[in-house]
């Protein structure tokens, strides 16, 4: 007689079960809803295949789509392998590499047949009708154990020469799990998987594009054909993401930058931005809004090196840990040599820096400090480079040079929820008056991590108690704990954005350190006369001004508030004999604070609104004959239907009231 389980599941119940048994057979017990309904399993909180048997009693959860995020997970992994499986029917000789889900979709990288060349987005209507036919045929999704070499000597036979290579270096010697599509064609994979291909929806699913991809992301490897499509559990939703992307378009900021003459990047400094004139004038605006806010928070600005000696990032911990990010400067020349450069092994290494921290670090250093002269604020706008990936690279996203809101808090053990509650409240009231929503997050020890237990509980429980005292730590601001995703050295908030189409964004960050302090020797004298070490916290609210000036054109789509725009009203004409009126009027708006250009164009006056209104000025003030008579102005206001007529006066004041940055009423506790 076989060994009966104890299954118990989220209801409380527990179903005993025979030894054998499957998570689907306990489905099937329960009823052919959720036998119809169930994609995969949870076992002791483990996610697994339906067809995994029990080995002992457990604990159930059965998954269906109702479990969005984990049904997603499976949806789009299963739709990698039915392309890669699709693939291959049509064009024999590819070999088959990695096929991972995404945040909204897939991809999977090819070995394409050389005799046929790399794949194009031509090829895509065609793979995805072969996909459909896959999913048609309802195969089975089987899960099978292979003995390694086994497994290795059936890819070089297959020739499958990636695959046996990936297989051979995995760590460890344990079998290998491959998953079976029907009976003839199978992957190497750890699952788990939905139960058979009809699991899919045929019309929720679409390949987007076709780009290059480096064997292991190494360049110095073979180059890939990788396959992106987008994946979902229905056609609505598939419908929906689509409609998102076609909004998402519309508002990138590199179109929109361009469109607006505010910046360009090119191949000559790849990865660093060309500032225009208009496109500089938000950035400036933006520095000069920070420089109130930090002011108010009694921070202290500060200026530090470009180009720092590498035993400063030696003694930091960033020489060995991020020198290949690192744009390093010996400071000598090297020999030329027919085989290359020479640097010789006494050169003394610089380096241009990846963040501020160190620098600040040295600034605190200068002088004695004593307990009573922290908190020490200080902040800079620093310049920072990092060597990015080519690939990785996106507009202003993504950059090599870039500027940061950086800032550094020096503080006792006493004041450190204090100053994070105070930078909480601080950067509510910046986000609000850009008109973002955010959620702000917790996270917590990694698992690679440095530091006691009692360490990490005290650092865990300030910023947590930071956050409830700011009274951030509710529904209404997202708030959620992160297990493992906090920094190897400290836990850290962080900020994320929601833009007008719904799409979030890492921006604002704070953690508290007590390494950095401790490995370049900074130190304060305590109440005591001893030495004390400070704690750091390390701060920044846009995160960079690239990448906030990126995300502000994307969430406005160009049309920017009035205070950041970088004209923010045209004076233009209907008829030649208004010149003369609407220069006057562009004096007066010049000298009220408005940035302020005119258009005289011996243009028709549609003409002119269209212009403006595809640069996103956010007023037209339009005058004519009748206006200048009678001493009035018409505006048109970027995205209204109808103009207003108003005095100048009138125009005046409203043109400097919008114009007007926003302050931080109240500023923050010093």
């Amino acid at each position: 007689m076989s060994e009966m389980f104890k299954i118990s599941l989220p209801d409380g119940s527990v179903r005993e079960m025979p030894e054998g048994s499957t998570p689907a057979d306990v489905a099937a017990a329960i009823g052919p809803g959720l036998a119809k309904a169930a994609l995969a399993a949870k076992i002791d909180g483990e996610l697994v295949d339906l067809s995994r048997p029990f080995t002992g009693d457990a604990s159930l959860a059965l998954v269906t789509s109702r479990d969005e995020d984990e049904a997603l997970d499976l949806a789009r992994h299963d739709f990698a392998h039915v392309m890669a499986e699709a693939v291959q029917a049509l064009f024999p000789g590819t070999q088959i590499t990695f096929g991972p889900s995404t945040a909204d979709g897939f991809y999977y990288d090819f070995a394409p047949n050389p005799e046929r060349g790399p794949f194009t987005d031509e090829d895509l209507p065609a793979i995805e009708a072969e996909m459909r036919k896959i999913i048609a045929a309802d195969k089975p999704l089987r899960r099978e154990v292979w003995d390694r070499e086994t497994l290795i000597s059936r890819w070089k036979q297959q020739g499958e020469n990636f695959k046996a290579e990936w297989a051979a270096e995995l760590p460890g010697d344990e079998p290998l799990s491959v998953y079976w599509s029907g009976e003839d064609w199978l992957d190497m994979c750890r699952g788990p998987h939905l139960p058979s291909t009809g699991k899919l929806d045929p019309a929720a699913f679409k390949l987007t594009r076709v780009s290059g991809a480096y064997w292991r992301g190494d360049q110095n490897n073979a180059m890939l054909s990788r396959i992106y499509g987008t994946g979902w559990l229905n056609k609505k939703q598939l419908a929906a993401h689509l409609t998102r992307l076609e909004e998402a378009a519309k508002r990138d900021h590199r179109k929109l930058g361009n469109e607006m003459d505010l910046f360009h990047l090119q191949a000559e400094a790849h990865g660093s931005v060309f500032w225009h004139p208009k496109g500089y004038v938000i950035y400036r605006a933006l520095e000069d809004y920070m420089r109130r806010a930090v002011s108010q928070a009694d921070c202290k600005e500060v200026k530090t090196p470009q180009v720092m000696d590498a035993r400063q990032w030696e003694a930091s911990g960033h020489w060995g840990k991020y020198r290949e990010n690192m744009f390093v400067i010996p400071d000598e020349v090297p020999n030329t040599e027919d085989d290359g450069p020479i640097i010789s092994n006494d050169a003394q290494w610089m380096a241009l820096k990846p963040m501020n921290c160190p620098a600040h670090v040295l600034i605190f250093k200068q002088g004695i400090k004593s307990y009573r002269d922290l908190p020490l604020r200080i902040v800079e706008n620093g310049c920072c480079h990092r060597n990015e990936p080519h690939g990785a690279l996106h507009g202003l996203m993504r950059v090599r040079q870039f500027t940061q809101d950086d800032g550094h808090i020096f503080c006792r053990e006493d004041q450190i929820v204090s100053e994070v509650q105070a930078f909480c409240e601080m950067a509510d009231r910046v986000y609000k008056d850009f008109g973002f929503t955010y959620a702000i997050k917790l996270a917590l020890r990694p698992d690679n991590r440095i530091g006691t237990e009692e360490q990490w509980d005290k650092a865990e429980a300030e910023l947590r108690d930071a956050v409830v005292r700011a009274g951030l730590a509710t529904e209404e601001y997202g708030w959620e704990e992160l297990p493992g995703e906090g920094a190897f050295y400290a836990p850290k908030l962080e900020w994320h954005l929601t833009d007008a189409i719904g799409r979030t964004w890492q921006v604002g960050t704070i953690q508290s350190d007590r390494m950095l302090p401790e490995r370049l020797d900074a130190h304060y004298i305590g109440e005591d006369g001893e030495k004390h070490r400070p704690v750091m916290l390390h701060r920044a609210i846009f995160g960079s001004y690239e990448r906030f000036i990126g995300i502000l054109i994307e969430h406005f789509a160009g049309k920017l508030p009035v205070w950041l725009a970088p004209v923010q009203a045209v004076v233009t004409t209907i008829v030649s004999d208004a010149d003369s009126y609407a220069q006057d009027v562009s004096q007066k708006l010049k000298a009220a604070g408005v940035r302020v250009e005119t258009d005289l164009r011996n243009e028709k006056i549609n003409y002119k609104v269209r212009d403006h209104s595809l640069k996103k000025v956010p007023h037209l003030v339009v005058v004519g004959k009748r206006e200048a008579e009678e001493g009035t102005v018409a505006i048109r206001t970027l995205g209204a239907e109808h103009q207003k007529v108003m005095t100048l006066d009138e125009a005046i004041a409203m043109l400097r009231t919008e114009s007007t940055a926003p302050d931080l009423l109240g500023g923050l506790p010093a």
